[in-house]
């Protein structure tokens, strides 16, 4: 390499050389860099910081033209940003255009280190390179760069190269800058000192402000991964609620940017940036955690009589008691009529009286089955009809006479609505309360400290008779009330709950739409979720077709289209 370090004593002779810079021309440059330093830190975008780098080393050293590069585990120069104005050639970033050119191995197929190009050597030797011009320039590559001349009939001349560290003097990148444009004559000059300390300092801050970037990011994702592990050991517990954890976190954030984006009305104020964004999307991701202490025979209990099996079988066999029982006394009966002479009449009579009392077995027998479901709502004939099975006397497998029922199957069996009994449900919602108390229990930054409370608020009403807080509207954030539209909204048209099939939307919207008239649900954020079509977009997505009818949004109870 000794050609290529003559090259550049002779490239860095040639910079020193020129007219020293105009103290207020540097004076505003370095006032430059240090507004974009700023700018830097406060980027949370990475393609727009990768981007904001470049443009900024390009504006401070007056260069037409500049690449970014990154270094990848893979020990390869990563093209992330390329940028030419006179041409208007830009590619990465922001653009959406991709970066066609292959990345710049750092050690070669025999295992020796890239020096020959120019991004290479930088990167693996931590030196800035000033090249006047690359078609006099000795010792590096630039064959790629002629080649690119040719086809776009651009002059590639000067080049600056410089490496980027990080606080941890590692090399994460390479900028390089190319044709420094003269301010007054507008000819392609050389890199000056000047330009070469201050795209030096530029690509110090840069590496940092990236470095800390993609820390942040790393934490983000390692963060977000442990929330994953949590809903993973809800879905492994049961199935019936991994979906339910992946699905109200996106409907969450469908609704809030529905309403981020209502520009009159009651909720024309709010507005979100996107740390309110990511708040959100954590909070929803967190909104059951508490789920991970709520026993499992409770979470899918599928049926009224489910405990660690469904106790509906053993009904089924006492059934089958009483039905040998009545054949066993029509047998006895008949012995009698036969003993006495009885005549044709009365054994046809007996007989009959045996199909009646098994017709009604079986009816009995079908209507606990079917109360055994659940439902919305049980009627209190159906009840009573329960009770009086319940009064059935059998005789046990201890030889003891007992109610056909015990009370806890009556106390299940005549449950109102779904399968759950009052204590369990009580077991059932104190998973907000755990919720709550783990999160609260969590150090949250300043961006997150707001996730317990939109997290914790999605089973409280806006009447104050939810839970666990009691808490009214007005004590509530956007947020949580937005949640509490999404949970129950989800919940409805879930199709894999184990005691319900997923209702329609038309049936969905009509439950929604009574819980806003009772105080239930906000009212205001019930017409944006309706107006702005919400519910449309999210069957889409979650529902199948047969769920997705027509909704006719006049009939909506509560909603004025």
């Amino acid at each position: 390499m000794s050609g290529s370090t003559v090259d550049r004593t002779q490239g860095m002779k040639l910079a020193a050389g020129m007219a020293a810079e105009p103290a207020d021309d540097l004076g505003q440059r370095l006032e430059q860099l240090n507004a974009i330093g700023a700018s830097l830190s406060a980027e949370r975008d990475i393609h727009r910081l990768l981007e904001n780098i470049l443009t900024a080393a390009k504006t401070i050293t007056r260069a037409d033209g500049g690449t970014l590069y990154r270094v990848t585990d893979e020990r390869t120069l990563r093209f992330e940003i390329v940028r030419t104005t006179s041409l208007k050639y830009y590619l990465g970033g922001t653009t959406g255009n991709p970066v066609p050119f292959y990345p710049i191995h750092l050690v070669g197929k025999d295992g020796k280190p890239n020096h020959g190009m120019v991004a290479a050597y930088a990167a693996l030797t931590g030196e800035t390179v000033n090249i006047p011009d690359a078609y006099t320039a000795e010792g590096f590559d630039f064959t790629g760069t002629r080649n690119f001349d040719k086809k776009t009939g651009y002059r590639s001349k000067s080049f600056l190269t410089v490496p980027m560290k990080n606080h941890e003097n590692e090399i994460i990148g390479v900028l390089q800058l190319l044709n420094a444009i003269h301010p007054k004559s507008g000819e392609i000059v050389a890199f000056s000192p000047s330009d070469q300390r201050l795209a030096e300092s530029l690509a110090s801050q840069a590496a940092i402000a990236l470095t800390n970037r993609m820390l942040i990011i790393q934490l983000e994702e390692l963060f977000e991964s442990f929330i994953t592990l949590i809903n993973m050991a809800i879905d492994e517990k049961s199935p019936y609620t991994g979906g339910h954890c992946q699905r109200v976190p996106q409907l969450t954030m469908m609704l809030a940017e529905a309403v981020n984006e209502t520009r009159q009305g009651p909720l024309e104020s709010f507005n979100m940036n996107d740390k309110d964004r990511y708040e959100l999307k954590i909070a929803g991701l967190l909104h059951d955690c508490g789920k991970v202490t709520t026993p499992v025979h409770v979470v899918d209990k599928a049926t009224k009589l489910e405990t660690l099996f469904d106790r509906i079988h053993l009904i089924d066999t006492r059934f089958e008691v009483l039905k040998r029982d009545a054949e066993l006394e029509l047998l006895k009966e008949k012995a009698l009529l036969v003993a006495h002479g009885a005549p044709r009449a009365e054994h046809d009579a007996a007989d009959a009286r045996h199909r009646e009392r098994l017709r009604r077995l079986d009816e009995d027998r079908a209507f606990l089955r079917a109360c055994n479901i659940g439902g919305e709502a049980m009627r209190e004939a159906d009840s009573e009809r329960v009770k009086a099975i319940a009064r059935y006397r059998w005789t046990d497998i201890s030889g003891h006479e007992a109610n056909f029922l015990s009370e806890d199957e009556l106390k299940n069996l005549t449950i109102r609505a779904g399968t759950l009994t009052g204590d369990e449900r009580q077991v059932i919602n104190h998973h907000i309360v755990a919720t709550i108390k783990m999160l609260e229990a969590l150090p949250w930054p300043k961006h997150l400290k707001n996730v317990p409370e939109y997290a914790g608020g999605h089973h409280e009403r806006m009447d104050g008779k939810g839970y666990p807080k009691g808490l009214t509207r007005e004590q509530m954030s956007v947020q949580a009330r937005v949640m509490g539209i999404a949970d129950i909204f989800e919940a409805l048209t879930a199709k894999d709950r184990p005691y319900k099939k997923g209702k329609t939307l038309s049936e969905s919207l009509e439950i929604l739409g009574k819980f806003r008239l009772n105080g239930h649900i906000d009212p205001d954020l019930f017409d944006v979720f309706v107006r702005r079509k919400v519910y449309r977009r999210y069957a889409e997505m979650f529902l199948d077709k047969e769920q997705i009818d027509e909704v006719d949004e006049s009939k909506i109870p509560g909603y004025a289209p």
